[in-house]
């Protein structure tokens, strides 16, 4: 079944490089970003990996773990980290899945369910959907997905920004605008009437349409 946003993540356990996790559980209760690749030693994942080691303080103020995932076995991360370390100057600090068997790949519908039961073979031409990124939120439900092509490196800038959103709307009556950033205006929920906002936003907001109404964020 293809997954959407607002299912529960499913749950798993497996083999990382920080040893084996149960996926919900090592979540806890916080926020998590799961990441996935479609096969070690490949050159635009290895850019990516380094530079989620170099933003990884910024997800902890955020209350949020990362964890990436690559179908071949835990033994060929360890050593293409190294590779990682060597070329982007950054050591992988996050663990990384092993999924030699596909379980997790299709259990997040990145791959289908005749795609066989082994990594070993695989090309990354095979297994070039697992390249996604899931936000999942303490609820242990998906918040947002996204996936890109092989050819083109994933900007986690953006997923950054859009873990400050989904974290600010869970919190507070808002909508986040075209290209938002932290500290800028928001719009006032759709659901919230003049009324209620009166209340929540005293300080009043600029309405150019009666349903876009623009406020300072709430903090």
């Amino acid at each position: 079944m293809a997954l959407r946003i607002n299912d529960e993540a499913p749950d798993f356990t497996a083999e990382t490089t920080e040893g084996a996790v149960r996926f919900h559980e090592w979540i806890g209760d916080g926020w998590a970003i799961l990441f996935s690749h479609p096969k070690d030693f490949t050159p635009v994942c290895t850019t990516e990996l380094g530079y989620m080691a170099k933003l990884k303080p910024e997800f902890e103020k955020r209350h949020t773990k990362i964890i990436g995932l690559s179908v071949d076995p835990v033994d060929d991360h360890g050593k293409w980290a190294r590779d990682i370390e060597e070329t982007q100057g950054a050591r992988v600090n996050y663990p990384l899945i092993g999924d030699p068997e596909l379980k997790v790949a299709k259990l997040y519908d990145m791959l289908p369910a005749g795609a066989g039961d082994t990594s070993k073979g695989r090309t990354p031409a095979d297994n070039q959907t697992v390249r996604s990124v899931f936000l999942i939120g303490p609820d242990k439900k998906i918040k947002a997905m996204l996936t890109y092509p092989m050819t083109t490196g994933r900007n986690f800038d953006e997923v950054l920004r859009l873990l400050d959103s989904i974290q600010l709307t869970a919190k507070h009556k808002v909508s986040t605008p075209v290209n938002w950033k932290q500290g800028e205006d928001v719009i006032i929920a759709g659901s919230v009437s003049d009324e209620e906002a009166k209340k929540m936003f005293p300080a009043g907001w600029k309405a150019p349409k009666p349903y876009l109404r623009i406020v300072s964020q709430p903090r």
